[in-house]
């Protein structure tokens, strides 16, 4: 599925409008003889998607909602591009997974991301791999049907994008030399403060993340360390190792995004400025490097480094993480699903900051672990896990 040396890249975007789509863009565009983007999805918009597509002239832009088909099409004409328009899932997943692409961004957000990123692996595509639902609901199977397909998997995270670049693949093994891996945090807003003193934080306050301006769901999941707990578990899938090889270090500056531990006493970390053209430019050029845009890391600027162990008392939510990708099978995609409406209804005033990682455990409890092997059980497992958490939130004596 790679193209030859001589022929550029074909990249399909999933989530082309997003930020994630944008710099990816951004990157290709820098690249004309190397790369171009072929494929571009969104989930919407239609006006975003097609001023990207007068710009970029892919061969196939598709949109999610078929309710908006007919303005994607007849606004592809009005600009007179050739550009074919699609819509509907099923139309992505065939895109993803047909010849119009070797590459695969796959950065849809959430679940609805899950099928086409499925289908890009079974077709054996280059995946650029953004959406954080495919290995948290859905990692042994996405990682299985990769591997049968001779898929390439490349994370775009920050944090596993530099875990792949120190280990110049995805062999994390202990026959690689690798004793663990060190996933670094940058601790969110509350760092330092203790549990009796997250009892009253506010929405204003979750949401104000010290370094990065983000939505509000990551903004909590960054808060309550449940961000880094995912993580933990997309890191567990993508490079084949166990829990007792991860590490989690707190590391407020978020200028050393992962560290990987060798046999021989070495550890090598990935340093750089927090911009997403980086990781994308790795997954796009690799094993070359390639001009992303993204300026080098000024040390004399930035000051000091500091590292400290998490406070799983205070911050409860790792922890959970840790339990469920253990336990394996499905108690990953209960914990996230319980974990998206727990965050929900803190959003919406309806529950205190600490009730998050409580909502999370009693659902882990009440939910029995099952099988992983196919999406629609993963999916079943997911919506029960959404009943169960909305029942407990209804039960609250301070729920409205």
């Amino acid at each position: 599925m790679m193209p030859s040396p001589s022929a550029p890249r074909q990249v399909a975007i999933l989530g082309a409008t997003g930020s994630i789509g944008t710099s990816a863009l951004d990157v290709i565009a820098r690249h004309p003889q190397q790369m171009r983007a072929s494929v571009l999805v969104a989930g919407s918009n239609v006006d975003a998607l097609l001023a990207l597509c007068r710009t970029h002239r892919p061969d196939h832009a598709a949109i999610a909602d078929p309710a908006l088909f007919t303005q994607l099409r007849d606004g592809l004409a009005e600009a007179g591009l050739a550009t074919e328009a699609h819509a509907g899932h099923d139309a992505i997943n065939a895109l993803a997974a047909s010849a119009a692409c070797d590459t695969v961004v796959a950065a849809i957000v959430g679940a609805a991301g899950l099928s086409s990123t499925l289908a890009a692996a079974r077709a054996g595509k280059r995946l650029l791999l953004a959406n954080k639902e495919s290995l948290v609901l859905a990692g042994e199977l996405l990682t299985r049907e990769a591997a049968a397909a001779g898929a390439e998997i490349i994370p775009i995270d920050s944090e596993h994008n530099a875990i792949f670049q120190c280990l110049r693949s995805r062999d994390a093994s202990l026959e690689a030399g690798v004793r663990r891996i060190i996933l670094t945090a940058s601790g969110g807003p509350f760092h330092g403060r203790s549990r009796a003193e997250l009892g009253a934080v506010t929405v204003a306050q979750a949401v104000a993340h010290p370094k990065w301006s983000m939505g509000p769901k990551i903004s909590v999941d960054s808060a309550t360390l449940m961000n880094k707990g995912l993580e933990v578990i997309e890191a567990h899938h993508l490079f084949n190792v166990p829990g007792s090889r991860i590490d989690v270090l707190v590391h407020p500056q978020s200028l050393v995004h992962s560290l990987v531990e060798f046999i021989d006493g070495s550890t090598l970390a990935q340093l750089g400025l927090p911009d997403m053209r980086t990781t994308l430019a790795v997954g796009l050029g690799w094993p070359q490097r390639i001009e992303s845009g993204v300026s080098g890391l000024d040390l004399l600027t930035q000051g000091r480094l500091d590292f400290e162990a998490p406070d799983l008392d205070a911050f409860p939510c790792l922890r959970l993480a840790w339990q469920a990708m253990e336990a394996g099978g499905s108690a990953p995609a209960i914990l996230n699903a319980a974990n998206e409406i727990a965050v929900s209804a803190f959003l919406q005033g309806r529950i205190g900051f600490l009730s998050i990682p409580a909502l999370v455990e009693h659902t882990l409890s009440t939910l029995p672990n099952g099988a992983a092997d196919t999406l629609d059980a993963l999916l079943a497992a997911d919506a029960q896990a959404r009943d169960i958490t909305q029942t407990a939130i209804a039960r609250l004596p301070h729920a409205s």
